[in-house]
This record gives structure tokens, C-alpha cells and sequence, in this order.
């Protein structure tokens, strides 16, 4: 097997160099290269173990999110993993499927295997970041927030939930329904105090709460709940979803029933994952999730690397596309 100074010698850089390369410490990068070009030639492996030792802590990091299955959480974890793997951290991704329980395992693990750190997206507001917080672990908490005092990466939610229905009302609706996620999820209740922000505004009903449902962050709670709110005795004539699988839920039940999304608005907060409906027909509210996998990796490789300054939160802006809705006659 080839050493640190096989690799140095190779690539005409001190052995200090080909150290500062793998261990994620900022070189020139024409070294960098150089040495990775090197390293691939004589097959090198850092020994990561001997590394462990002296740092109490492994060059891994555990990306902790609800469902792996939800394309918006796929596009977040790349944008970990691309950040991680330049600094020279791998990426373990633990599934929760939103429950506390399985989570609270998954912390566990990552602290036996003595993980770096961990970036979360917390099952509930229950989740439990005590036993990290107190090994000494960094955690940065993304897309939602904890009461811990944790840095955390997330989208503004409730002016995503108010340019959602913004958007439907401007197109001409008046009976606008809102459904969403667990109501103990701030990012559920959050975009939908956005949507009671407008039609509060303009007096769409007497009681908002009729045409508001919380349900679970998936396709089935959106087939759900808007089956029952068609069920209503007047029901709405366009629907905000709180997130893109509860909006590909509504669509499911709005094509079954033919009432398209060119006779019922929908819009969607965040992108539509697959459709056979063409772009236009839906108002949707773009959230950058990789730039959010990105600024939590950077914020939590930092940590590792020593950052102590006050836990902050940074809230990443979305992007409204509207759709050409007509509101049937």
C-alpha cells in the first residue's frame, strides 16, 4: 500500500501538503490536483481510522431527512454530498420516514460510529437533538426548525404561502383552499398562515378553516384531503399545496374527476416532480433545495472545523412561477 510520502514524492509536493489535501484544509488547486492525480495512481487510501483516533470524530456525516422518496429532499442531500465530498467528508443517508422514534435511533447510530456531525431535517417538533448536542456533535437543522440552539437552513415559508395565494387570486378565484402537512411541522403551519394571510385580506370566507387541511407531507394525504374538501357544500374553486407531493396528490384527484387545473387553480409550493400536465397549467412557488443542502453542508463542515460563533438561521428566498390559469365561467 502506498504512503503519505510515495504520494509526496510523486506529485513534487511536501508530505504536510498531501496531509491538508485530505484532510479538507484549503491548498492551492494546482496542488490539490496534483496530488489527487498522484494518490489515483498509486491507488492511496488515507488511513481514516488512525485519523479517527486523534479527532474523536470520523469523516463522515449523517444527512437525517424525512423521506427519501420526495424528490425536494433528493435534490437537498446532493447538494450535502457535493459540498462534503470537497472538503473530504463522505455522506451516510438515514431515512426517517417522519418518525421520531426511528430518528432518535439514527442519532444513536451516528454518534457510536462517532460521525462528524449531522444535518437534519427533524421528523416532528418533537425531535430530540439532546443526546448530539451534548456529545459535542455539530448539527445543523434544514428545512425546519427546532427549539434547540442549533444553526439551521430554511425557506420562507409563510411568504411562500401567501405568494401561492396571491398568485390564484390575482387570476380571478375566490374560494382558495389550503392543504398541508403535520400542523406541529413550522413548515407546514407556517405556508399555511401565509394562505390564511390573503384570504383573511379579502374576506374569502366566513370561517378560513372550513377550507383548510393539514394532513401528512405525501400523495396520499393530498388525495385525502382534497377529496374531502370537494365533499364541501361549496367547494373551492382552486387549492394551495403546501409541498410538491400533497399538489401531486390534488392533481391526482382533480384529472380523475376532470376538473383539470384549467377549471380549478392549484398552485404548488415547490416543484412539481412528475406530470403529465404542461408547466403552464400550474402556478408553482420554487424553493432552491440545493442551495440549501449546500449552505447547511458549508455551515456544518465549518463547525467541525471549529467555528464557535452564535447558532444562526438562514432563510433562503423562493421564486414564484405562475401559471395561465383560466377560472371557469
Amino acid at each position: 500500500m502506498a504512503t503519505i510520502y510515495e504520494v509526496a514524492e510523486l506529485a513534487g509536493v511536501s508530505p504536510a501538503t498531501v496531509s491538508r489535501v485530505f484532510n479538507g484544509t484549503r491548498v492551492s488547486p494546482e496542488n490539490a490536483e496534483r496530488v489527487r492525480q498522484a494518490a489515483a495512481k498509486l491507488s492511496f487510501t488515507p488511513n481514516r481510522t488512525a485519523r479517527t483516533l486523534r479527532r474523536q470524530h470520523s469523516e463522515v456525516i449523517a444527512l437525517v431527512i424525512p423521506d427519501i422518496e420526495n424528490p425536494y429532499f433528493t435534490e437537498m442531500a446532493r447538494g450535502v454530498e457535493d459540498v462534503a465530498q470537497e472538503a473530504g467528508f463522505s455522506v451516510v443517508l438515514c431515512n426517517t420516514d417522519s418518525q421520531p422514534a426511528k430518528e432518535a435511533t439514527y442519532f444513536q447510530i451516528a454518534l457510536s460510529e462517532s460521525m462528524a456531525g449531522m444535518i437534519v431535517a427533524p421528523a416532528s417538533s418533537r425531535s430530540d437533538l439532546a443526546s448530539v448536542i451534548g456529545r459535542g456533535r455539530p448539527v445543523v437543522t434544514v428545512d425546519r426548525t427546532t427549539d434547540f440552539d442549533v444553526d439551521a437552513v430554511v425557506m420562507s415559508n409563510r411568504p411562500a404561502g401567501r405568494a401561492a395565494t396571491d398568485a390564484l387570486y390575482q387570476a380571478g378565484y375566490r374560494r382558495i383552499a389550503c392543504i398541508t402537512g403535520p400542523e406541529d411541522i413550522d413548515t407546514a403551519y407556517e405556508r399555511a398562515q401565509g394562505w390564511k394571510d390573503v384570504v383573511t385580506r379579502h374576506e374569502m370566507f366566513a370561517d378560513p378553516a372550513e377550507y383548510l387541511r393539514y394532513s401528512t407531507f405525501g400523495v396520499d394525504g393530498g388525495v385525502k384531503v382534497v377529496t374531502d374538501l370537494l365533499a364541501l357544500p361549496e367547494p373551492p374553486d382552486a387549492i394551495v399545496a403546501a409541498n410538491n407531493l400533497l399538489g401531486v396528490g390534488a392533481l391526482q384527484v382533480l384529472t380523475e374527476r376532470e376538473l383539470t387545473p384549467l377549471r380549478v387553480g392549484v398552485a404548488v409550493i415547490g416543484g412539481l416532480p412528475f406530470t403529465t400536465l404542461p408547466p403552464s397549467a400550474v402556478t408553482v412557488v420554487r424553493l432552491p433545495a440545493r442551495n440549501m443542502g449546500v449552505t447547511a453542508a458549508r455551515i456544518l463542515i465549518e463547525r467541525i472545523k471549529g467555528d464557535t460563533q452564535p447558532a444562526r438561521t438562514i432563510v433562503l428566498r423562493n421564486q414564484l412561477v405562475p401559471g395561465r390559469h383560466r377560472v371557469a365561467p
